[in-house]
């Protein structure tokens, strides 16, 4: 290592190819042949180490202190032999010799100079990346895939490569190698020490990509604002804000907009001319649904753009819980739920607000006495007390008092169960009802037992709170 000839252009190379400063790299080489150095003669010795640009080579010196008696070699010399090398040396004076046996450091000494050396390097290139990118952190970027890695996905960026973790990826795509990619910058790392202060938990999940400096994201709600943002000139000049995303990456998402202009409507310029824009960015999300919402300030009006299609009846508000109580119109609740509750859970998400959806129907039966005297029976929930009300029992005395067979039938667990359910209901007060209501409810309970086990039970609404 020390006395490579043509090192000054083996360094002015590295640092043109990996745009290292060229005082680092000449820092790290210096470091590196005095860990050598020291592995070999051992670490007592005063080494200084310099590299001297005009001969292209790393020079060791070795110092000792000019003494009238050595006790110690490694770190004394005497006067007589100082004197040798310098004829103006005097006690005390520290002198220098350039060390010309060193040309071979062994093998173990010239491995820690090489891992010194690559650390530094690495370093140095890491911090490159980092002033390089740590401007584009939160724009989107575009690369080309290079690799798979136990699933998460590596993307050469051109000058360096990202990695793209599974969780970051649109579950319904799938890339090959060499395939152009479009991603959010999502995070710029200048070292290890970035991820630790992610604490503990954060260090285990990103485990599998602790060493990538540059961390791309597809699935985030910052991506589909970017990808908007890009197609919509209006979002870029400030005009149209968006204001929240939520998403399914690959499935659906909201994203509501507001214009700080009257003339100028938000959803409109999102969608463009004959729904130009909005197109190119569900192609670039693989077939995404997105929905455009209108923002308002008032939540009921916002959260009934945010579960259309659906048609919103009526919305009643609980400020202090932050909770939204949406009625609507029987035939539009798996509307407004969405498939596997889908569009409540994003209108959820997009407003912050825990949102209860309920059927015009369902909303009408909470607001009687005896149904909410059902509810109060352990076992009964609302499809179960709408299956009730249905089959005319009305308050929980009705069903304590009932058929136990046809509760059986009702309830699909057998006559014991039904047994139980029914003695819970007599431990409950039901509220009275009007004496003709009473009568006409035991009339139909016992005239119709046969008849009701053999006619199917109609389907409960269904219910979903976000």
């Amino acid at each position: 290592m020390v006395g490579i000839e043509n090192l000054r252009k083996i360094i002015d190379q590295i640092c043109r190819d990996k745009g290292i400063d060229r005082a680092l790299l000449i820092d790290a080489i210096e470091e590196a042949v005095r860990s050598a150095v020291k592995k070999k003669y051992g670490s007592q010795r005063d080494i200084e180490v310099q590299y001297n640009d005009d001969l292209g080579e790393v020079e060791v010196f070795q110092y000792r202190t000019v003494v009238e008696e050595v006790v110690n070699e490694t770190l004394e010399i005497s006067l007589e032999e100082a004197r040798k090398r310098d004829p103006a040396a005097g006690l005390d004076d520290d002198i220098g010799e350039k060390l010309t046996d060193i040309a071979e450091l062994g093998r173990i000494a010239a491995q820690s100079a090489k891992q010194v050396i690559i650390h530094r390097m690495r370093e140095a290139e890491r911090e490159v990346i980092y002033d390089m990118y740590r401007d584009r952190e939160g724009t989107v970027v575009n690369g080309i895939v290079q690799r798979f890695e136990r699933g998460d996905m590596i993307v050469n960026l051109g000058r360096t490569d990202a990695v793209l973790p599974r969780d970051g990826q649109i579950p319904k795509r799938t890339y090959k190698q060499g395939d152009r990619i479009r991603a959010y910058l999502q995070q710029v790392r200048r070292g290890r020490s970035d991820l630790a202060d992610e604490g503990e938990q954060g260090w285990e999940s990103r485990s599998r990509y602790r060493d990538a400096q540059l961390v791309l994201s597809r699935t985030c709600n910052e991506f589909l604002a970017k990808l908007f943002e890009m197609e919509v000139p209006e979002i870029a000049e400030g005009i149209v804000k968006i204001m929240d995303v939520s998403r399914d990456p690959g499935f659906r998402a909201k994203i509501a907009v507001s214009s700080l202009e009257s003339d100028v409507d938000p959803v409109g310029a999102c969608v463009g001319l004959k729904g130009a824009r909005v197109q190119n960015v569900v192609q670039e999300l693989q077939g995404e649904r997105i929905d455009i919402v209108p923002w308002s300030p008032d939540p009921v009006k916002y959260v009934c753009n945010a579960l259309a299609p659906a048609q919103v009846s009526t919305v009643e508000v609980d400020e202090e819980r932050k909770t939204l109580l949406v009625v609507v119109p029987d035939d539009q609740l798996s509307l407004a739920i969405g498939r596997q509750g889908q569009n409540v859970r994003l209108a959820h998400r997009l407003l912050g607000w825990r949102i209860d959806v309920k059927s015009q129907q369902r909303y009408a039966n909470l607001k009687d006495p005896g149904y909410q005297s059902l509810l109060q029976v352990q076992g009964v929930d609302e499809n179960m007390a709408d299956r009730l009300f249905a089959a005319e029992v009305r308050t929980a005395a009705m069903l304590a008092n009932m058929e136990t067979a046809k509760l059986a039938g009702m309830m699909r667990d057998g006559a014991e169960a039904a047994h139980a359910l029914q003695e819970r209901a007599r431990k409950v007060e039901s509220p009275s009802l009007p004496a003709e209501e009473v009568v006409e409810a035991r009339k139909a309970d016992a005239g119709t037992g046969a008849q009701e086990e053999d006619r199917p039970e109609s389907a409960p609404d269904k219910e979903v709170q976000a």
